[in-house]
């Protein structure tokens, strides 16, 4: 099994030229972003992805954006989610990630929700993967273990991070049994979290080397479900961002790190860790 890892465009204000230069001489494999949502952008984005070559994963909200509108019901959702599916064919993903659905529904709704989701997927001849996320249905382990239990045959994006804010502890008891989740994940995006946020300062730093590895250790558990499974390609997204998840200095604004710089970090440190993971004599088919 190969590691491929994709830059995140979250944050990124400068072009996707610059963002194909930067991402190449870093090592990256493609690009995770959002569908544009005008279609001349989209048309203009297409050609940039066909012109270069370069993998792409999609990212699609439900009603509306990364928060969703409060009022919309899971019927306005799935229409919205209709639509974009049949748009995002024109940029011929990888996969489409989805943040889907919204916290405060009851477990009949979610349970609806997500398989009539499945089912436009199907539709559309998408292979969707819903991701953990805040304010989204799988904000919470525990509502989401109970829906794979009721549906199987969900897949996932892997954000351990918005779990362990959920939860306020790194998940790391006995009793947090995730292994039904685990086996579903197909595609991990690399933030590290803590108990008071998504998002560490910088995954480096020694006062958050307990954080570092149960999150190596959660993605190492995919890896070895993933071969299992049968995957020649495990897709990995370092995912530190904006939007009040990197810190700042107060009263300055001055932001405590550079956003490339720590998803840089996180790519290379990824990509040697496959590489341990890849030699363990333990897993079929590795070198001694």
């Amino acid at each position: 099994m190969q590691l491929e890892i994709f830059r995140t465009l979250w944050g990124y204000t400068a072009s996707k030229a610059q963002a194909l230069e930067e991402l190449l001489g870093a090592g990256f494999d493609g690009m995770e972003a959002r569908m544009p949502l005008d279609a001349a952008e989209r048309t203009e984005f297409a050609a940039f992805l066909r012109a270069n070559a370069l993998g792409y994963i999609a990212t699609l909200f439900t009603a509306y954006d990364v928060l969703p509108v409060q009022s919309a019901l899971p019927a306005e959702h799935l229409t919205d989610l209709d639509r974009k599916l049949g748009c995002v064919g024109e940029l011929a993903p990888r996969f489409v990630n989805v943040l889907a659905g919204n916290d405060r529904w009851g477990m009949g709704e979610q349970v609806e929700f997500f398989g009539a989701a499945m089912a436009l997927a199907q539709k559309h001849g998408q292979t969707c993967v819903f991701e953990t996320h805040r304010s989204r249905s799988l904000y919470s382990p525990w509502v989401t273990l109970e829906l794979i239990r009721q549906l199987p045959e969900l897949r996932f994006t892997s954000d351990i991070s918005h779990w362990i804010v959920t939860c306020e502890r790194l998940l790391d008891d006995p009793a947090d049994d995730l292994t039904p989740f685990i086996e579903r994940v197909h595609h991990i995006q690399a933030r590290v979290g803590y108990d008071q946020g998504p998002q560490v300062p910088h995954p480096g730093a020694p006062e958050y080397a307990r954080e570092l590895a149960f999150h190596q250790q959660h993605w190492e558990a995919i890896w070895c479900s993933q071969q299992r499974r049968g995957f020649s390609v495990s897709t990995l997204t370092p995912e530190f961002g904006a939007d009040g998840y990197l810190h700042h200095l107060p009263f300055t604004n001055v932001p405590v790190a550079d956003l490339w710089s720590l998803n840089q970090w996180m790519g290379r440190t990824e990509r040697a860790h496959f590489e341990r993971f890849s030699q363990s004599p333990h897993l079929p088919g590795a070198h001694s």
